[in-house]
């Protein structure tokens, strides 16, 4: 059973006209959090919650060997036998089955499964765990994504183009966040997921305020988690460029906590319970592009998403502001930030949106019809806003983050 058949067993978007009442509000969490400096020394003494004795871990290729002899110290004084499997780099169906045949040859089954990386680390990591029917566990050394708090992974093909996503039942069990590993990674992982976090707002209001709009396990939206948006993005603007400032410095610092709890946890309760919409479709459609998902992290995306989402609301006030702060940050603003040229590309562009609307459903949160010529529409008006907002304030820390 599906986290949607579990809570909803019709179809999202059937077409058929739901009573608001008859459809229940629901919010779902990963059942521990634990964030803060030197957490991951921890871990071993945290799986005692699951009662763990072999655990399976999943790592990123690319990690220092430092986090790696971390884990493996941490597990071994805890007792529970630790399994390495290095990750392959896409979230793909491949890869998931490549990482089962390793779990599966061993000859004393794993009983649950730590990931260890970035955000497609980690959702391989949530599938790999479904389909043995054990917990699992989501460490990020990145806090660039809302993925580790979800129950959800966004499957891509081998070559890194978006497929659509899957759900599971149960929420990770435990999830780790070491705020010092988080301050040693690149400061464009960190303002990448600041992005995802303030869209998560935008896209949770507009699935607020319209009555037919369903979140991801085909829900109504909560109170609660429409205020976890909120105080996502409020974080970010109140904290993000001073968190931003830790990063390149490598401090962890209250506004670095504020903003990595708001980038990991808050907008992911808030976008799994609150509901996406035009923002990802446009961000998934961009994946579409090889120039743009061989060189741009997801949250980047997410940023020309986000602006396209509100000039397709014709919220332009919202837009400018929110274009001046993630300007400031050193975020795409404009399609030439994406390495895309708008007439050159428009071809192509359509086509990406009308691909991105196909795989991503949510699109239809929207109070209004949407079609592959709204979204193209509102992101070349989202592109000329950026434009405008570079002139005035420039664009110093974009090419500070991404022509060093």
């Amino acid at each position: 059973m599906t986290i949607h058949e579990l809570f909803f067993p019709q179809p999202i978007f059937s077409g058929e006209e739901d009573d608001p009442p008859s459809v229940p509000r629901v919010l779902i969490a990963p059942h521990r959090y634990i964030q803060g400096k030197g957490v991951l020394d921890h871990l071993g003494r945290y799986l005692s919650l699951i009662s763990s004795k072999q655990a399976a871990i999943l790592i990123f290729a690319e990690g220092p060997e430092q986090i790696r002899k971390r884990i493996i110290q941490s597990l071994q004084q805890a007792q529970v036998h630790p399994v390495m499997v290095t990750f392959g780099g896409e979230c793909s169906h491949e890869e998931v089955d490549r990482v089962l045949s390793i779990l599966n040859s061993e000859d004393t089954p794993v009983d649950c499964l730590i990931a260890v990386g970035g955000g497609k680390c980690l959702d391989t990591g949530k599938n790999v765990a479904y389909r043995l029917s054990i917990p699992v566990v989501i460490c990020p050394t990145i806090a660039s994504t809302d993925a580790p708090c979800s129950a959800a992974s966004v499957m891509y093909t081998q070559e890194g183009v978006l497929k659509g996503a899957e759900f599971y039942p149960n929420s990770p069990a435990i999830v780790v966040v070491d705020t010092g590993i988080i301050a040693e990674a690149p400061v464009r992982h960190l303002i990448s997921g600041m992005a995802d976090a303030l869209a998560t707002c935008y896209e949770a209001r507009t699935c607020f305020h319209n009555p037919q709009a369903r979140s991801i396990v085909g829900a109504r939206i909560t109170l609660a988690a429409v205020t976890i948006a909120e105080v996502c993005a409020k974080t970010v603007f109140d904290y993000g460029l001073e968190a931003a400032a830790a990063v390149r410095h490598r401090e962890v610092n209250e506004a670095l906590e504020r903003v990595v709890e708001a980038n990991t946890l808050l907008s992911g309760v808030g976008f799994e319970s609150g509901g996406l919409a035009a923002t990802h479709a446009v961000a998934g459609g961009l994946t579409e592009l090889p120039t743009v998902h061989e060189n741009f992290l997801h949250g980047e995306m997410v940023a020309m998403g986000l602006l396209s989402h509100l000039m397709l609301e014709g919220d332009l006030d919202e837009a400018k502001r929110v274009a001046r702060f993630m300007a400031k940050l050193g975020l795409p603003v404009h399609l030439g930030h994406l390495a895309l040229d708008p007439d050159k590309d428009f071809a192509v562009l359509h086509e990406a949106m009308a691909a991105g609307m196909a795989t991503s459903p949510f699109v239809h949160n929207e109070p209004f019809e949407v079609t592959a010529e709204k979204i193209l529409t509102a992101l070349l008006q989202a592109h000329k806003l950026g434009l405008e907002v570079t002139v005035s304030i420039g664009d110093a820390a974009y090419r500070e983050i991404h022509l060093p």
